[in-house]
């Protein structure tokens, strides 16, 4: 009989796509032979916790269920042979010669100079003919000192590493793993915990069910695979509390990286790797943690994670260990055979030592010899081929990764839309996404306005900019007269008014920097599209972008005196909107392109301030050299404002410099006006034509072919206006579909 621990830190096995559907529970219980299924445990652990808690509001109290030893029929193994990883590194310029002895020997021990040196660069092996191999239902953890190449191998095994850059095979059940089985099949917990401080637990997990799990699984179904995810993961009580960040209390650490586990494995992976999931916990927290991922082994799983220093009771959770010294493996096995190993190579364990530390301390000190480890990885060669002999083999079922695929899903694992039938491929029986793209949409959309409302500050800032940007400008250009001054004004309102709709979109740019590697991470093992965030992204922005605008254009347009009635309006609004959005789209292209938050505001900053330069505002289109003409039709800023221009001055009856306004800003314009009436008659006698002081002079379509604005029409530089924010998205696209491969080279 087995012991099966319900408590505030053992949880019962993963659900499953099948075992969700309860009332099957009974009759598979009485007739399978494979190993019980989480719904049947939930069914036992529920009503011990019914009987314990009455409610359900806590975590269980400890229960001993007793279950029937059953024999697991679906095994994998994943094997890695002879991995082999370099990159090329900077040379120091600096002459040996000057290098003290003792670093010469270090550098020579930590990278072996291989072909393809150069003058200036050296090759370094990060992994070096790496071997083994990992079971499911078993932990395999790598282990090893800082740049030991620990990390180097979870990517490398996670299909992490280009193709053309790591040599060697990893095989599941004998067949190579080709990049989209990997994505499908396996999940990539990251060390950093990457999620939204202001989602709760079980949103968090929920949001995670909804991509993973496919349409075909109910929404009720969806929310009970999250309940008992909660319950295995040991989160009951934090359920309903927020991530949190630096600002805003949350989850404890261990809490949080249990959260990162669960929104891998809520579609139940074949394979899970974890990069230092127990990094930065204190020991209560990294063994709870690391009993989690026992148990997900324990449901079919292999497991494989790398670990700095396990303490005792970890190492008791661990079935096998990988230790690692600069690239190079030194013992590979159960952790039962680390004293018999280390007590043949001639350095036994002291009895009451922990056999992880002393191994570290051991290869730390034999790292700093002159020798290095090279005795000890030979040691290990020669051990590894006298314990692997052919009786000791293990029994592997005979099965083909396609059958075992079957067997598994037929269990209940890879709930994400797996397909139990008979296709030639394995990679066939899988898809590549579990939902449809607007199903993604939807689940984004609702995430990201989620997130937005409860961040109400961050739009509030930038309406608030908006409308304090718009009060000044009403004020300072308040009911612009039609006098020649009158149009000077306008030109300069126009001018700052459609720059500043581009500058006010600066605030895009941080958003998705922030969501970069939470990004990266989900769409690595294919929880959605890349179109489906790039869209979703888009459709969210325009709520905030239609109010912004509409309160830009009412507060300035009848303040300033703008021509056109209400029509004219409604396009001064579209053309703002246009701005506006054009504008989101180019900060949101920059920041999938640039790294950091400030070298993202120099660049935007110096790109508007190019724009305005080359609108048209400051020096008319034909005056313009041409070596810089071809900046004049890119920027930006052009199409808006030459598009408000046509608006205010499109009416050709309309007039603005009448008889003497036409010494308006010239120095004759401080003269007495009978004096200017006397110097238009003379001006009308030499002209031979009457001016009077009610003539017209210039009208609207006049200035505005002084501004040399007669190639696009004004709807015409709306549509440009609204082209140019599809082209960002859509480089925005390009941006991530090249920018996040997540792989090293």
């Amino acid at each position: 009989m087995s012991r099966v621990v319900a408590s505030n830190y053992s949880f019962s096995d993963t659900p499953s796509f099948q075992s969700m559907e309860l009332d099957r529970f009974p009759s598979r219980a009485a007739d399978d032979s494979r190993s019980a299924t989480l719904g049947q445990l939930l069914m036992r652990v529920g009503d011990v916790r019914k009987e314990a808690i009455g409610d359900g509001s806590e975590t269980p109290v400890h229960q001993v269920l007793q279950l029937e030893e059953v024999p697991r029929s679906i095994p994998f193994i994943l094997s890695f042979n002879n991995l082999t990883y370099s990159v090329k590194v900077r040379r120091r310029m600096l002459p040996a010669i000057f290098t003290p002895r003792r670093n010469r020997l270090g550098a020579a021990t930590a990278a072996e100079p291989v072909a393809g040196e150069s003058l200036f660069t050296t090759t370094k092996t990060l992994l070096n003919d790496i071997s083994g191999e990992a079971r499911d239902g078993e932990i395999l953890a790598v282990l090893g000192a800082s740049g030991s190449g620990k990390s180097t191998l979870i990517d490398a095994l996670a299909n992490r590493i280009a193709k053309g850059s790591l040599k060697g095979t990893v095989a599941l059940n004998g067949e190579t793993l080709e990049s989209r089985m990997v994505k499908v099949i396996s999940a990539y917990v990251m060390q950093d915990d990457l999620l939204y401080p202001m989602l709760t637990v079980e949103e968090t997990l929920m949001f995670a069910a909804e991509f993973r799990l496919p349409r075909s699984l109910s929404r009720s179904k969806k929310k009970m695979r999250v309940q008992a995810l909660i319950d295995q993961l040991g989160l009951r009580n934090a359920a309903k509390t927020v991530i949190g960040d630096e600002g805003h209390r949350g989850v404890s650490g261990g809490e949080r990286r249990r959260v990162s586990i669960g929104i891998d494995i809520i579609h139940d992976p074949i394979i899970l790797f974890l990069d230092e999931p127990t990094s930065g916990l204190d020991s209560t927290s990294a063994f709870m943690v690391v009993k989690v991922l026992q148990r997900i082994a324990q449901t079919g799983s292999i497991v494989i994670m790398s670990v700095h220093q396990p303490s005792y009771r970890i190492l008791g959770l661990l079935d096998r260990v990988l230790f690692l010294s600069r690239g190079q493996t030194v013992y590979s096995g159960p952790p039962s055979h680390l004293p018999s190993y280390f007590a043949e190579f001639g350095s036994p364990i002291p009895d009451k030592e922990n056999k992880t530390e002393f191994a570290l301390d051991l290869i730390r000190e034999l790292e700093g010899s002159p020798g290095g480890t090279k005795s000890l990885v030979e040691f290990n060669k020669t051990w590894q081929n006298m314990k692997h002999s052919p009786n000791s083999e293990p029994d592997r079922h005979g099965l083909s990764l396609k059958e075992a695929i079957s067997a598994s899903i037929s269990k209940g694992k890879l709930v994400s839309g797996a397909t139990n039938n008979n296709t030639i491929s394995p990679n066939s029986m899988v898809p590549t996404f579990a939902n449809p793209l607007w199903i993604e949409m939807a689940v984004l959309s609702k995430r990201s306005v989620m997130n937005s409302r409860r961040m109400p500050e961050l739009f509030g800032i930038r309406l608030g900019a908006v409308l304090v940007t718009g009060f000044i400008l009403a004020t300072m250009f308040w009911q612009l007269d039609d006098s020649p001054r009158g149009v000077q004004e306008r030109l300069g309102f126009f001018a700052f008014a459609m720059s500043t709709t581009f500058y006010t979109c600066a605030d895009a740019l941080p958003v998705f920097l922030q969501e970069r590697y939470i990004f990266m991470r989900e769409t690595a093992y294919n929880a959605y599209r890349r179109s489906s965030y790039v869209l979703s992204h888009a459709l969210v922005s325009l709520p905030a972008l239609i109010f912004l605008s509409l309160s830009f254009a009412a507060l300035t347009f009848w303040a300033v005196g703008l021509d056109g009635g209400f029509s004219g309006f409604l396009f001064y609004f579209l053309i703002i909107l246009a701005s506006f959005w054009a504008g989101n789209s180019f900060v949101t292209f920059l920041s999938g392109v640039v790294p950091h938050v400030m070298l993202g505001y120099t660049i935007v900053v110096a790109i508007l301030a190019y724009f305005l330069l080359f609108s048209g505002f400051f020096i008319n289109r034909d005056r313009i050299p041409s070596y810089w003409i071809w900046f004049h039709y890119m920027s930006l800023v052009k199409y808006p404002y030459e598009a408000v221009l046509q608006n205010e001055f499109q009416d050709p009856i309309k007039c603005f410099v009448r008889g003497v306004q036409i010494f308006d800003n010239t120095p004759l314009g401080e003269v007495p006006a009978a004096v200017k009436v006397r110097l238009l008659s003379t001006i009308s006698n030499t002209l031979g034509m009457k001016i009077t002081s009610t003539t017209c002079v210039t009208t609207g379509t006049d200035i505005l072919q002084q501004q040399g604005i007669t190639d696009i029409s004004k709807w015409g530089c709306l549509w440009v206006t609204v082209a140019w924010g599809f082209l960002f998205r859509i480089l925005f696209y390009f941006s991530l579909l090249l920018g996040s491969k997540n792989k090293r080279r």
